[in-house]
């Protein structure tokens, strides 16, 4: 329920932004939405339903290879999107198009971070980019915004290249404020130094889903026996570790440091 109110609610978030910031200066978003933007200004269509129409092929491509809970956030987003679209009035918010070239680009950026963050994405090119960031450990926001710029060309040669430039200040805008928000391209390793080592390995393998390296240490001080338990993690996952680890031993010493790379299994999974 939670994923769902996100979703909605950020969705809107997202159609606000299109209507009030960018629509009305002929500014571009990226991906579907970015073409859908343009057909619905120099067609007499509305936004909303050429974003519903563009989305269906990927979206039946999502069914078959991301899994069922993640489409089906997926189709919420992006019908919320397209309803919201359909019934929010197109108003200009701001007479300076640099400003909403930038807030625009921010507040849609902050929509499909959260989107993300609640395991969908609102169609389009999102697809295409969690697709390719489950083989590879890219940022998310940096994916989509090399795949947009197609849409900043069009743009170019249907608008203006005025309009094209504020489009790809957007689209950059975007992407930054999404890998900001969605971080699970970053990996952190955990070292955890605990008298309770079966209860923390517990808590880790239920829980967490990862793999963990136990070894046997001794503290210089003390003399007692402790385990050294080592496991990486997506900066996703770090607050719900904190809390398993807390749960199991609350005087454990952590050591967390970023990863440069993972070589091996590792299960990147939808987030």
């Amino acid at each position: 329920m939670r994923n769902i109110v996100v979703i909605t609610l950020s969705s809107i978030l997202v159609a606000l932004a299109y209507n009030l910031l960018l629509i009305p200066h002929e500014i571009l978003s990226g991906g579907l939405s970015g073409i859908a933007i343009m057909l619905g200004i120099i067609t007499p269509l509305n936004t909303g339903v050429l974003n519903l129409l563009l989305n269906l092929p990927l979206l039946i491509i999502g069914v078959l290879k991301l899994g069922k809970r993640f489409i089906g956030y997926t189709i919420l987003s992006v019908v919320v999107l397209s309803v919201s679209l359909y019934i929010i009035p197109v108003y200009k918010a701001t007479q300076d198009p640099i400003l909403a070239s930038l807030f625009g680009g921010v507040i849609v950026g902050l929509g499909l971070g959260m989107i993300f963050r609640a395991a969908g994405s609102s169609g389009g090119f999102d697809i295409i980019a969690m697709l390719l960031s489950r083989k590879r450990d890219f940022p998310l926001g940096t994916l989509i915004s090399a795949m947009n710029g197609i849409v900043v060309a069009i743009s170019g040669f249907v608008f203006s290249w005025d309009a094209a430039l504020l489009t790809l200040v957007s689209i950059y805008a975007t992407g930054k404020v999404v890998d900001t928000i969605h971080t699970s391209h970053i990996k952190l390793t955990m070292m955890i130094i605990t008298s309770k080592g079966e209860e923390v390995k517990q808590q880790l393998l239920e829980k967490l889903h990862r793999g963990v390296t136990i070894m046997d240490a001794k503290g210089a001080y003390s003399g007692e026996g402790r385990k050294v338990l080592i496991t990486v993690i997506t900066r996703y996952q770090l607050a719900d570790v904190k809390g398993m680890i807390k749960e199991a031993d609350a005087k454990a010493f952590v050591n967390i440091l970023q990863t440069t790379e993972v070589i091996g299994v590792f299960d990147r999974g939808i987030k």
